[in-house]
């Protein structure tokens, strides 16, 4: 550096801890040397999170949160957004970009979490990590929702309606809480301006502040690996972990690896199929709102519908209480019980290289589950579907309440010292 350049540099410091940030996060950060594919997904939620806030910002300039209808009898709202695609010069790749962009939020949001799940990076010392991962994951749900709506369709109106519904059947609070969410006695106007304040500022900032956090607890205890090795444990005279590398340069470039194979398919989808066969724009949201038409079949979208489908298994009253509030405590307790994962583990180990085939087994069941009850989602309920979806909904309930149990009978292989790369 130059003695201009360094001077600069040294007045920053003096102010605001430039260097020692730089130093502490990324050059002097040491990660474990034997990430695998599967560490790609933290950063590329990072990247989409920051997709999200550019196009959002764009798309605000030109959408109106306004459910009147104008001259032509369409929602304002509606015809916004129908004009940020038609003629705002690139509006429709921005609209595009979003709307993908979510789907793609939950992707990579739940491969994050699945390796996870493979390799115990919810376990001691990192269960603050864990949870601070589990809000971001409910405030993530809560703002794909509210955004849902603000196309003001006919499933983005009735998928609103149905889910807010579903408040009204806590008991005592439940009808007051559902017209405070509202902010009428009907999904209107004031639930759209409502939805779009949230959506636009207020659960923003909430996730950018747990994104934060969650990266400050993760830079405090260190990053996990496929071993579930503490690499801090052993270090050499420097106090630098023997199998660890610095973060940059190291792993600043391998993400770009991530980064471009993500955004070869993110392009693929947005310019060839932004609809993803109907999951990611259901064809009756290309449809004005309409109160008086209901369509034939509501259902949320695809990143919600395993935890929707669970709310449906539940069919019959309990305790003088009707179905549906138990299908609403059903669904919050699917998210919730996540966070509880580090303290359910018994495992003597971390990592599913090392545990016993009961895990593994589990492990696949519960995969399996969740994937039939995102399907079932979808579809209309029948019978048939109705009884898979309990089934389905008891497995994935019993993956994390057996835990306990299965996870300290397993006969789990000893964990290495060192870190490996098998």
């Amino acid at each position: 550096m130059t003695t201009k350049s360094q001077a600069l540099l040294n007045w920053i410091d003096e102010r605001f801890p430039l260097t020692s940030s730089i130093k502490g996060h990324l050059t002097e950060y040491y990660a474990p040397k034997n990430f695998n594919f599967w560490y790609f997904f933290g950063s590329l939620a990072l990247l989409v999170l920051v997709i999200q806030i550019l196009t959002g910002i764009f798309l605000v300039m030109h959408y109106k949160p306004d459910a009147s209808l104008n001259a032509s009898g369409v929602p304002v709202a509606f015809a916004s957004v129908e004009y940020i695609m038609r003629e705002v010069p690139g509006g429709w790749l921005i609209r595009y970009l979003h709307s993908t962009g979510a789907s793609a939020f939950f992707v990579v949001v739940y491969l994050h979490m699945f390796r996870g799940l493979l390799y115990g990076s919810y376990r001691k010392p990192r269960e603050l990590i864990w949870i601070f991962g589990t809000l971001i994951f409910l405030v993530l749900m809560a703002e794909a929702f509210m955004g849902y709506l603000l196309p003001w369709g006919q499933m983005s109106f009735w998928g609103a309606q149905v889910i807010v519904n579903l408040f009204s059947a806590i008991p005592l609070i439940g009808p007051d809480l559902a017209l405070v969410i509202r902010g009428d006695f009907v999904v209107s106007d004031a639930t759209l301006n409502r939805f779009f304040s949230f959506h636009v500022i207020a659960v923003p900032l909430v996730l950018i502040g747990l994104v934060v956090a969650h990266i400050i607890a993760l830079h405090e205890v260190g990053s996990n690996n496929p071993d579930g090795v503490e690499i801090k444990k052993k270090k050499d005279a420097n106090g630098i972990p023997l199998d660890g590398i610095p973060f940059h340069p190291y792993y600043t470039v391998k993400d770009i690896v991530g980064v471009v194979a993500f955004l070869f398919f993110f392009s693929a989808v947005v310019f060839f199929a932004p609809e993803g066969g109907g999951y990611f724009l259901e064809y009756n949201n290309f449809i004005p709102a309409d109160p008086l038409k209901t369509p034939p079949h509501i259902a949320p979208v695809w990143y919600f519908t395993p935890f929707y489908s669970i709310l449906r298994a539940v069919t019959f009253p309990l305790f003088g209480l009707d179905a549906k509030f138990w299908g609403v405590v059903a669904m919050g307790a699917s998210v919730v019980i996540i966070a509880f994962l580090p303290w359910l583990d018994r495992s003597p180990v971390k990592s599913i290289r090392y545990k016993g085939p009961i895990f593994k087994s589990a492990l696949v069941v519960f995969v399996i589950s969740f994937i039939i009850l995102g399907y079932l989602g979808v579809l209309p309920p029948t019978p048939g579907r109705t009884l898979v979806s309990q089934i389905c909904s008891v497995l994935y309930f019993a993956f994390f309440l057996l835990m306990p149990w299965y996870s300290k009978l397993d006969k789990c292989k000893p964990e290495p010292e060192r870190v490996t790369f098998k």
